[in-house]
């Protein structure tokens, strides 16, 4: 017969990883999030408050005021403080960090394993590797998209490292492409288990409900399961050293310093640029709609001086 043996300790444990999972987090999905997003984000705009809001859509809204707060905080909806002048001219009392992430069931089906099994299945499937270079803390953010066989990276300068800002990113680089073509160059995204990459089903799916890519994340504390990208990442701490606000660039100056690593004759290529070897691949009118551009190679520079003004 069936027997279980009781024990006061381990209970214990389980019962306070219960609690303290339970207060991790943002307990929304994504759907939620959007249809939240949809119904204050205007309002607040319009100058009114979340107490006024809350109070006059009590029953559709559903979630604590102080809850709305941290997740306009947070960046998890398109209005920010900044529509709330009550909130910007207090100020925060204590600084935190963002542990906030929308919804940890997202990676269901997206784990490093079902990448393996995805790339088995569909072998030939191209895969870039998406990561975020910061500067100062709570300061400007690069998003970086590796190309992993022709090694060429784009990298694009975000306000805030929020998954909202990811989003953006994807759209205006489908809008600038068009759908096609960013369907056939981001069959796979590979990230890590950033916040930023924290709503998957907004990246792969477009604006008009058509799917345009897969994404998928490495396991936890795994960065060599993306290598490509975290030494690329070197060439940019070359120009953009470890420690250096981002906040003075713009995303001419980005792409200015990507043009150089992008023109930078890798062994590993033949002795050919990134830019060449994509070129090859896709084609330069590409190039030339992503901003790219071939920089002579006695005129590449990968030192803090090129983006000095």
């Amino acid at each position: 017969m069936e027997k279980r043996l009781y024990s006061a300790s381990l209970s214990q444990k389980e019962y306070e990883t219960v609690c303290s999972e339970s207060r991790q987090g943002i307990q929304l999905t994504e759907d939620e999030v959007l249809r939240l997003d949809a119904l204050i984000s205007p309002l607040l705009r319009k100058g009114q408050s979340l107490h006024h809001i809350c109070a006059s859509h009590v029953d559709e809204i559903m979630v604590d005021q102080r809850a709305l707060y941290n997740y306009v905080d947070a960046g998890i909806f398109s209005a920010k403080n900044l529509d709330m002048p009550r909130v910007v001219r207090m100020g925060k009392r204590k600084k935190k960090k963002d542990g906030f992430k929308v919804d940890k069931k997202c990676r269901i089906g997206r784990t490093y394993q079902d990448f393996l099994d995805f790339m088995n299945k569909h072998p030939g499937t191209t895969v870039v590797e998406m990561d975020s270079v910061e500067g100062v803390k709570g300061g400007k953010v690069l998003l970086t998209l590796h190309f992993k066989i022709p090694q060429f990276m784009l990298a694009f300068i975000r306000d805030a490292n929020t998954s909202k800002s990811v989003i953006d990113t994807f759209n205006k680089l489908t809008q600038d492409l068009g759908l096609d073509t960013f369907c056939r160059l981001f069959q796979v995204l590979l990230g890590d288990n950033g916040s930023e990459f924290t709503n998957p089903t907004a990246i792969e799916i477009d604006q008009q409900g058509t799917r345009r890519t897969r994404v998928f994340y490495c396991d936890p504390q795994a960065p060599y399961q993306k290598p490509a990208v975290e030494n690329n990442h070197g060439l940019i701490r070359r120009v953009i050293p470890k420690g250096t606000s981002l906040d003075a660039f713009s995303q001419e100056d980005i792409t200015l310093m990507m043009n150089h690593i992008n023109s930078y004759k890798r062994a590993n290529l033949g002795d050919k640029t990134p830019y060449e070897v994509f070129a090859s691949l896709y084609g330069e009118d590409i190039l030339r709609r992503m901003g790219a551009d071939l920089i002579p190679a006695d005129k590449v520079t990968l030192l803090p001086y090129l983006l000095k003004k």
